[in-house]
């Protein structure tokens, strides 16, 4: 079942409490030990990236400068994941808790229509189409950019750039990650000739060693045109011209983006997505992303069993965060989309009575059989099909607090690793439009997230910020991993509200993902393994062992923020790191 997802997913784990287990966690804590300072903090996937944001903070920069000097460091040093030529959605709070929720996320063209993956009256093979044009969306984090700074920035908007361009003309050091994907897109041989030559030996059989020394001259001049130019240097002009130009003539897939495309495109500001978990204040963001609603229909639903009780190493803690995700993944698929195309009904999918009755399907001692979507308050007339998951794992998240208890989460993705492949001025051009449903109708009835001219698609991204009962801020949070996302950062959220753990020891805890249907993911070569027979004596039918890959990065709050101390992590099994102001 759901190939796409079996083909592409990053999949987690559960815990015990051997000592085989204790030592696994002890690795992986020894790992990623917090960093705890008084000041501000930079959380990011590449310590380099961190870093750049870091010195926007020494600078006197906001979280929100500091937020998008990752975002263009990233583009840099981690290109597999995001970057300029993607999209992303934005969350950031002040000191008296005042929200923004900027969406970012990439638009599909004008000539896009609803048979867009379509042949033949059938859906196209996910692998056919995410190398080229026809994949790609209009980008969204230079708008994005542009709009979160006016609102919140602090310092000159080319004083961002000034890390990446360091980063891209005097070089960086390729990592591990960024090596083993490069390996990974020979092997699929859907790499851009201007990458390949970047990235790979001069006989183009092999990328270059880890550690190897990368410059990307063409990178810095784009930056560096951006910095002058603002926004609007990406979106008309040169730049534009450049991205229409590599869409149109793409040697797989060439598709029909036009200036005008560039040209209408617009970052918009969303209502932040909130709601009470055990009076914990829980916000992210709404749709065109399913991650706010998805995560807190979890957590509500989970509210009425004392998870402090059982704790982390409980198989039926394990077992009913499985079932309580199957049903808030079985809303998500149905009811989400693009809230300027599709009717969304949003109060109704975090509606506490309607949670509170999707809960008591619940069993603390046995396996629904069969779960399907609900039909929440406003959705009574609406006839939306329930889709296949099929998301993006090209993806990075960072998180930043200032001095001034000022606070960004944001996430940024060019989908699936490299994106569609194609480059761009030194960066890759996202394949996010294969994050649509490729089939428009299903059993008669049409799919909330089709693919429409100018619509974005559905996204799992889910920038999260978490608010303590007397209002400070906790926990900002968020993580990369296509579906799995709205698992990881709920893990974390559970670790931290329910476990008493630290952000660090939360977001180092192993992940179950169950999605729809009877499947419960582990992760291979974990303390996982051992809990698959206590979930199939739950009557879980098909619990799966699968390699995985996650990068959660937050920052918590201990104390008073702005007195206090802020602790932040990176997630074990990243390249990632928190560093200080």
């Amino acid at each position: 079942m759901f190939p796409r997802l079996l083909m592409l997913l990053a999949i987690p784990f559960a815990l015990d409490n051997s000592a085989e287990a204790r030592e696994s966690r002890h690795r992986h804590a020894a790992a990623a030990t917090p960093q705890v300072f008084a000041r501000g903090m930079v959380s990011a996937a590449d310590p380099r990236a961190a870093e750049a944001g870091a010195e926007m903070l020494r600078a006197g920069g906001s979280a929100t400068d500091a937020a998008l000097a990752v975002m263009f460091a990233l583009t840099v040093v981690e290109p597999q994941s995001s970057g300029i030529g993607g999209g992303g959605f934005y969350l950031s709070s002040d000191a008296a808790g005042q929200m923004d929720a900027i969406d970012g996320r990439e638009t599909a063209p004008a000539a896009a229509t609803e048979q867009w993956f379509m042949a033949k009256g059938k859906p196209l093979a996910f692998g056919e189409v995410v190398p080229g044009g026809t994949s790609v969306g209009v980008p969204g984090n230079l708008a994005l950019a542009a709009k979160a700074h006016a609102a919140h920035g602090r310092l000159p908007w080319a004083r961002l750039f000034q890390p990446a361009i360091r980063l891209a003309r005097g070089g960086f050091a390729m990592s591990p990650r960024l090596h083993d994907f490069l390996g990974v897109a020979y092997a699929t041989a859907t790499f851009d000739p201007a990458a390949r030559k970047l990235f790979f030996a001069a006989d183009g059989t092999a990328p270059l060693p880890a550690g190897t020394l990368v410059r990307n001259p063409a990178l810095a001049r784009t930056l560096s045109v951006l910095a002058r130019g603002g926004a609007k240097a990406f979106y008309q002009g040169p730049n534009a011209a450049a991205i229409v130009a590599r869409v149109r003539t793409a040697p797989r897939n060439p598709e029909a983006m036009t200036l005008a495309d560039l040209g209408a495109y617009q970052a918009k500001s969303r209502p932040p997505v909130c709601g009470e978990y055990r009076a914990y204040r829980i916000c992210g963001m709404g749709p065109p992303s399913s991650g706010a609603t998805t995560v807190f229909a979890v957590l509500k639903q989970l509210e009425r069993f004392d998870l402090t009780a059982l704790g982390p190493d409980s198989p039926v803690a394990m077992h009913l965060i499985a079932e309580s995700m199957r049903l808030a993944y079985a809303d998500r698929a149905r009811w989400l989309g693009d809230s300027d195309f599709v009717t969304v009904p949003l109060p109704g999918l975090m509606d506490p009575a309607y949670l509170a009755a999707r809960s008591a399907l619940i069993d603390p001692g046995k396996t629904l059989a069969l779960v399907t979507a609900g039909t929440p308050p406003g959705a009574e007339k609406l006839t939306f099909a329930e889709a296949e998951p099929g998301e993006e794992h090209g993806t990075s998240h960072f998180v930043a607090v200032d001095r001034r208890g000022g606070v960004v989460s944001y996430t940024s993705t060019v989908e699936s690793a490299f994106g569609s492949g194609l480059m761009v001025g030194g960066y890759f051009l996202n394949n996010e439009l294969t994050d649509f449903d490729f089939n428009p109708v299903q059993d008669g009835r049409p799919a909330a997230n089709r693919v429409q001219a100018g619509k974005r698609p559905r996204s799992s991204m889910a920038p999260t910020l978490v608010f303590a009962p007397d209002g400070k801020l906790r926990l900002a949070i968020g993580a990369a991993g296509g579906a799995t996302i709205p698992a990881q950062v709920l893990k974390a959220v559970i670790g931290v509200i329910d476990w008493h753990l630290s952000a660090q020891q939360a977001v180092a805890l192993p992940v179950i993902f169950a999605p729809t249907g009877p499947t419960v993911w582990v992760e291979k070569g974990t303390s996982a393994e051992a809990m698959i027979p206590a979930l199939i004596a739950l009557g879980h039918r098909d619990v799966r062992a699968r390699a995985a890959s996650f990068k959660a990065n937050a920052i918590e709050v201990i104390g008073d923020g702005r007195a206090g101390v802020l602790s932040g992590t990176a997630d074990p099994r990243s390249e990632g790191r928190a560093v200080s102001e």
